[in-house]
């Protein structure tokens, strides 16, 4: 079994850059071939070979979300999930038309790769509000076929614990005060970073 990444030895910067540039070099590819890039994790850092799960999330001028496609379990090469991470999220995030030509120089790309995700243990929502860590805990909720999750980025967007939580329970399809001894509930953190970052 291959190793694992892991957020406690974050990639260099010039890792981070290579890893930008190969989300971007694949979305070429998906406009010239129809396919996300071939990558062979050989011929890169053996930090980038390792099993990683990432999320690729493209972004419009004005910030506003273009694609987010991304998965929670490392079962690849962190180089291979980020190239077809992004040229799904170009082409196959079902909220969105596929990526025009003339949207790939507008659109800017941040990269999530994600710790471990860890059972959460709580007995009740307010035990789970309590446990939370705004701004730096991604949230994952199972109960049966319903399954969601945020990536910490979203706390920008929604600060509130209670928020956080119950939009969260509606992305998976429950209701916003839903609450079940069944319910899951897994924490992850991430390294994040784009290209306006460079």
């Amino acid at each position: 079994m291959a190793p694992m990444y892991s957020t406690d030895t974050p990639i260099t910067h010039e890792h981070r850059g290579m890893l930008l540039t190969l989300a971007r070099d694949s979305i070429r590819e998906g406009f010239e071939t129809g396919r996300a890039l071939t990558v062979e994790p050989a011929q890169w850092p053996e930090v980038l070979q390792r099993n990683g799960a990432s999320f690729v999330t493209l972004k419009r001028p004005d910030d506003s979300l273009r694609g987010c496609i991304g998965t929670l379990e490392a079962r690849q090469p962190l180089v291979t999930d980020v190239a077809e991470h992004a040229h799904a999220a170009a082409f196959r995030d079902p909220r969105f038309q596929p990526l025009a030509a003339h949207e790939l120089e507008e659109v800017h790309l941040e990269l999530s790769i994600l710790s471990r995700p860890e059972p959460l243990p709580v007995a009740s929502e307010a035990e789970l509000l309590a446990a939370l860590q705004p701004g730096e805990d991604g949230l994952i909720l199972e109960d049966g076929v319903h399954r969601g999750t945020f990536l910490p980025a979203v706390w920008e967007s929604l600060p509130e614990p209670v928020d956080f939580v119950r939009q969260l329970k509606r992305k998976a399809g429950l209701p916003s005060d839903y609450w079940s001894p069944s319910l899951t509930i897994k924490r992850y953190r991430t390294e994040s970073f784009g290209e306006d970052e460079r």
